[in-house]
């Protein structure tokens, strides 16, 4: 299993990954700024995995969405609550090539299973405590 980064280290790797990443890439020709389904065109030998939300001790992470302020699960600007779903199922890719930060996760229902990918922006991410 990939290492699990919390909340203030994925912050960290953001932070670093966006300072690098300013030249075009490959991995950008498609917006990814809010969660898509991934796209074809998507070399995926590209990418290396880096780390995970997902936390080794909780088996059956929450299923809640963090979604103030009238976002949505499909918003660009919907924040990034590590602790939420889907937040907390994903794997942290980064390009090889350009070093920008990808969530991936497998979307599952009953009859279909939808591999999903959103580009990190460091000022999206919110550590927001789960309730009680």
């Amino acid at each position: 299993m990939a290492q699990y980064l919390n909340a203030a280290t994925f912050l960290e790797l953001a932070r670093a990954a966006q300072t690098r990443a300013t030249a075009p890439c490959t991995c950008t020709k498609t917006p990814l700024d809010g969660w898509q389904s991934q796209p074809l065109s998507l070399d995926e030998a590209q990418f290396e995995e880096i780390g995970t939300l997902l936390p080794e001790d909780d088996p059956e992470p929450t299923f809640s969405e963090y979604l103030p302020d009238k976002t949505t699960y499909w918003s660009a600007d919907a924040p990034i609550a590590p602790r939420y779903f889907p937040y907390n199922r994903c794997a942290v890719w980064q390009c090889s090539s350009c070093r920008r930060l990808y969530l991936r996760y497998v979307e599952g229902g009953g009859y279909f299973v939808d591999r999903r990918i959103r580009a990190v922006r460091a000022e999206l991410i919110e550590d927001v405590p789960l309730p009680e």
